[in-house]
């Protein structure tokens, strides 16, 4: 199973966009790079009436839309946790989830001044960084939230063995 890093933070901290910086560095450094997006909303894959919908109404746990190049599934599950989801990630070299701040991850936090000031997981022992705009104090590396070449070089020598070194 690959490692996984949890990037958690605030609504509006600029979660997603430090991990839209981040895969393209990763990629580039030559790994394969799957994500997994928390959300607390009803998933709106499945368009009533086409097919794939009517095989799920029609009781299919597990359903794959294929087509050249490209795969979804959509799966009866009663677990959304990583432990749970990281069987799906076999052919990955690491694993980023956005969100997850409960979850016994690896996690970066970001800190953005404009938001708020105090960490979400500051006592948590799965914090390895932070990623902010703001000088602040903490006991692990602080990135700026503008590097990201730095940060994907932090996660590649902490989870990946410098493959790209």
């Amino acid at each position: 199973m690959p490692p996984v890093v949890s990037i958690v933070g605030r609504s509006e901290s600029g979660k997603t966009t430090l991990i839209e910086l981040l895969i393209p560095e990763l990629k580039r450094r030559g790994y394969r790079i799957g994500t997994i997006k928390h959300t607390h909303h009803e998933l709106e894959v499945d368009q009533a009436g086409k097919d794939s919908s009517r095989h799920r109404a029609a009781g299919a746990h597990t359903v794959i839309l294929a087509s050249s190049g490209q795969i979804a599934m959509i799966k009866s599950t009663t677990s959304d946790s990583v432990a749970d989801l990281i069987q799906y990630f076999n052919d990955v070299d690491l694993l980023i989830t956005e969100g997850y701040k409960r979850e016994n991850t690896s996690k970066i936090e970001i800190l953005r001044a404009a938001v708020h000031t105090e960490l979400l997981c500051r006592n948590d022992p799965g914090l390895i960084a932070v990623a902010s705009d703001a000088d602040i104090t903490v006991h692990v590396p602080v990135f700026r939230l503008n590097d990201p070449a730095s940060i994907a070089a932090f996660i590649e020598k902490k989870f990946l063995g410098g493959k790209s070194e």
